[in-house]
Order: C-alpha cells, then structure tokens, then sequence
C-alpha cells in the first residue's frame, strides 16, 4: 500500500506541476509576435499538456486502487471532498485543452492577465487536497 501511495504523490506532483505551468506558457505565450515563438510554443504546449495527462491518469489509477484497497476509507467524509475536489480538477485539466486550441489557431482573445489569474486555480486545488489529505478535518 506504501508503494501505491507513494507513485499516487509521484504522479500528483508531476501532474500539478502541469496545471501550474501551462497557463504560465499561455501568459507567454500571448506576449509571442514571431511565427516561429508562435510554433514553439504550440509545441511546448502540446507536450506539456500529454505529460501531464500522463501525471493526472496515473493519479486516478493509484488513487483508485488505494481506494479498492481500503474500502473503509469510503466512510470518511475528507475522501468525499477530496474525490469531490478531483472531479473538478479533472474538468478544469480538460478546461485548458480550449485556449490550448486557441492559441494553435491564432485565436485567442484573452490577455496574459487573465491566464495569470487562471494560473492560481491549481493552487486552490493543491493546498485544499493537501489538507484533506493529512488532516483529515471531516
């Protein structure tokens, strides 16, 4: 079970490292006026976002299988607002696929503001699960 535990905060960590990057690229991104700072990150875009997909998948799975391995835990209400928290972790991670789209076909309207304002949804998720996680509260 610490095996599982351990991979489930590998991949968390790799895929919140994602979440807090990409909108980070598109804050620089908005700022590119070149073809060629264009395509690259395009580029750095696309294979950020299949890194930490990678990262979101893998923490689904572990988390999954600690969960079979522990059915207790799906008495603790802290799991609930935890597993709560994921799923719409999990949107707002497909959310960023629409500017990715945007910023690909050279239609993105947004300013370098606003995804700076985007860059601090993860925070919120990071630091609630987090305390979920090991504190416990519920």
């Amino acid at each position: 079970m610490l095996w599982l535990k351990a991979f489930h905060i590998i991949f968390m960590v790799t895929w919140f490292a994602g979440l807090f990057y990409l909108p980070r690229l598109f804050v620089y991104h908005t700022e590119v006026t070149d073809e060629a700072g264009h395509q690259r990150f395009v580029t750095m875009e696309r294979k950020l976002f299949a890194i930490m997909s990678i990262g979101m998948l893998g923490t689904l799975v572990c988390g999954v299988l600690m969960l079979m391995n522990n059915t207790a835990y799906m008495q603790m209400g802290w799991v609930h607002a935890k597993l709560g928290l994921a799923l719409l972790l999990i949107g707002y991670h497909h959310w960023l696929i629409a500017p990715m789209k945007r910023f690909r076909t050279k239609t993105n309207t947004k300013s370098g503001r606003y995804y700076r304002l985007i860059n601090e949804v993860p925070a919120f998720f990071l630091v609630t699960m987090v305390i979920l996680a090991v504190v416990k509260p519920f």
